[in-house]
């Protein structure tokens, strides 16, 4: 009897927030591979609005549906990460050309990095083409409808969090 190796991906992002362009990317990873680890990298550089382990909890809440889909945190590099968890490959969405030329590099420097590890591309639903979580949060900073934009457990959180920073 032949024992097939796990298919382990890895998503890596900052989710800050996780969007529905996110969401469906994760669903349609977790139909191809038998365990999806939604890494949310947790980068000193950037100024989230959200904790790491809020992410965490949101990416948890809103993907509870799909059982082989686990949330995780990492302060390392990405081909690092994925040695460690033993994954085969690492999933990026992209939206635009201009993504692609920007995932196109971290995919070479990946591969270089961790020659064991595959990148694979997963175009965005054209609906979610244009959608960051940048764009969320300014949108929801200026009292914009996100409803389409984010599941509504990320909505109620958004609201939360945006009323918290700015005092009310």
């Amino acid at each position: 009897m032949i024992h097939r190796q796990e298919r382990i991906a890895v998503y890596p992002g900052s989710f800050d927030p996780v969007t529905m362009g996110h969401l469906d990317i994760i669903a349609r990873a977790s139909k191809q591979f038998d365990r999806v680890i939604v890494a949310v990298l947790n980068n000193m550089s950037k100024n989230p609005l959200f904790t790491v382990e809020e992410r965490k909890a949101l990416i948890t809440e809103v993907t509870g549906h799909l059982p082989n889909v686990e949330v995780d945190s990492f302060r390392d590099l990405t081909a690092n990460y994925v040695r460690q968890k033993e994954a085969q490959v690492i999933v990026r969405g992209i939206r635009s050309v201009t993504d692609f030329e920007y995932e196109l590099q971290l995919a070479s420097t990946n591969s270089k990095l961790n020659p064991d590890a595959e990148t694979i591309f997963m175009m965005t639903n054209p609906k979610y083409s244009y959608l960051s979580s940048s764009i969320v949060k300014e949108i929801a900073h200026y009292h914009g409808d996100v409803t389409d934009l984010v599941s509504p457990e990320v909505e109620t959180a958004l609201r939360r969090k945006i009323s918290e920073k700015n005092g009310g």
